[in-house]
């Protein structure tokens, strides 16, 4: 029988529910999440959302990147863009979508400015309300920085496959880093016993993977490499969700730097081969 760890003499079958040492009926404090030791017992809980309470006002990443895809869609109609279709785009889309002979000749940054431009009203709708309920699912669950990881992750490995698979055709939007957050939410779910959610959400995935296959005109590239961009960034969580703070924190700030880096890295040697030959 284990013993207190606080009194080596005394037997006890009772271990605190949040350290799990075990403690004796004179180190026992009850709380409404059972028995804790002392030091326990005097921390806060911290109550975040499990993946699955979308709509929750902690996502101030998710706002955001709204927030900025709108204001980018308003430059563009004042840049000369239209509102029902991608006819050219106006300036905007021009200077900062995503076109592999563009950044080979030294403009990398439409990689990411690219992911915050829409060819369309019903574009920048449906892919704002894809990023809201996503976003809202999932942030509060993993906090913001981490969040904020995983979509850099997602519209970054979603611009290299476009430029690897169409790297001459401007390609435009927030879609690799939806599919990126959808992956991502289908593996935490499922990490965290979260079934239910998991169906429903590889559900939406194979249903816009239909969409993908089937629709002319959609960058199947950038959809295919936000999902395996956020997949990855999800798996790097989930491995380091139950190491040491300090450890799990630095493999997940340098796993998430270094997919970032791959992506930009692969972008660039994509971007290159579009050039013609003597150009690249």
């Amino acid at each position: 029988m284990a013993t207190c760890y606080r009194h080596p003499s005394r037997e006890t079958n009772v271990s605190c529910s949040n350290c799990g040492r075990p403690i004796c009926p004179d180190c026992m404090t009850t709380t409404s999440v059972g028995m804790r030791c002392p030091e326990c017992s005097k921390e806060r809980t911290q109550v975040r959302n499990p993946v699955g309470a979308p709509g929750r006002s902690d996502a101030p990443v998710t706002y955001g990147v709204v927030g900025a895809c709108v204001l980018a869609f308003l430059a563009e109609m004042l840049g000369g863009g239209g509102v029902a279709a991608f006819e050219g785009g106006g300036t905007i889309i021009r200077d900062f979508g995503l076109f592999g002979p563009a950044v080979a000749e030294g403009e990398p940054y439409r990689i990411v400015t690219s992911a915050f431009l829409h060819a369309g009203l019903l574009h920048l709708g449906l892919n704002m309300f894809a990023l809201y309920i996503l976003g809202t699912l999932l942030e509060p669950a993993i906090g913001s920085l981490r969040f904020a990881g995983v979509y850099f992750a997602s519209i970054l490995g979603g611009a290299f496959g476009a430029l690897l698979l169409d790297p001459n055709e401007f390609t435009v939007g927030a879609s690799g880093g939806i599919f990126g957050l959808m992956a991502a939410a289908f593996l935490i779910a499922r990490a965290r016993g979260l079934d239910e959610l998991a169906s429903q959400v590889g559900f939406f995935v194979i249903i816009n993977l239909v969409f993908t296959f089937s629709i002319p005109g959609i960058s199947i590239g950038g959809h295919l490499g936000g999902l395996v961009g956020g997949g990855l960034a999800a798996l790097l969580l989930n491995h380091t969700r139950n190491l040491r703070s300090a450890n799990g924190k630095a493999i997940e700030i340098g796993g998430l730097v270094a997919l970032c880096v791959v992506a930009v890295v692969g972008s660039l040697i994509a971007a290159d081969s579009s050039l013609p030959p003597g150009l690249g």
